[in-house]
């Protein structure tokens, strides 16, 4: 219940900080690709029930609804800005939405694709699925985009066995620090 007063608290105030950023980016992701400025996947959430997660367009419209490391090329289906909006992570700030709805928090381990079926099974297998997912996790900031599925579900372990409000915050300071470092996205 702490959790989920803080997760509302943050996200209100967030958006209300990051109201004219958020206008930015949809205005230039409108203005530089053609299709929406949003785009809605199917992820696992917590339970694995599915849900609509939104993040901003950073790949081109048709793009395979894949995670972006089985693409062949991802940088050619990138957008103009897309490299951007994903190095800066702003292509995650509509996720907002998901937390004030009761989709994600904003620490746990990162919603899956619909299709990353070796994720979600190993993820279940640990007990995990009992997570609200994540804009933030104890693996994104140990390794965000470069680590291996099964590292991923063993921090991701790691965190549920030491969750506490305390470390969501750390997390959220750690990642803070990563974003403005640009650690570790590869895509």
């Amino acid at each position: 219940m702490i959790k989920r007063c803080f997760d509302i608290c943050l996200a209100l105030v967030a958006i209300h900080l990051m109201v004219i950023p958020l206008a930015g980016v949809f205005i230039a992701v409108k203005l530089t690709s053609k299709g929406p400025a949003l785009y809605w996947s199917q992820r696992v959430g917590r339970q694995n029930n599915l849900f609509s997660m939104p993040k901003f367009r950073t790949m081109q419209v048709g793009t395979p609804a894949v995670a972006t490391h089985l693409l062949q090329n991802p940088g050619a289906h990138l957008t103009r800005i897309g490299n951007f909006l994903r190095k800066s992570s702003l292509d995650e700030l509509p996720q907002l939405w998901c937390i004030l709805r009761g989709d994600m928090s904003f620490v746990g381990p990162r919603p899956a694709l619909f299709n990353q079926t070796d994720l979600i099974a190993l993820r279940t297998q640990a007990g995990v699925e009992v997570l609200f997912p994540g804009l933030t996790g104890w693996a994104q900031i140990n390794g965000r985009d470069e680590l291996p599925i099964p590292q991923k579900v063993a921090l991701d372990i790691e965190y549920l066995q030491q969750q506490s409000l305390f470390f969501d915050v750390q997390i959220l300071f750690l990642t803070f620090v990563k974003v403005i470092r640009r650690d570790n996205v590869s895509h």
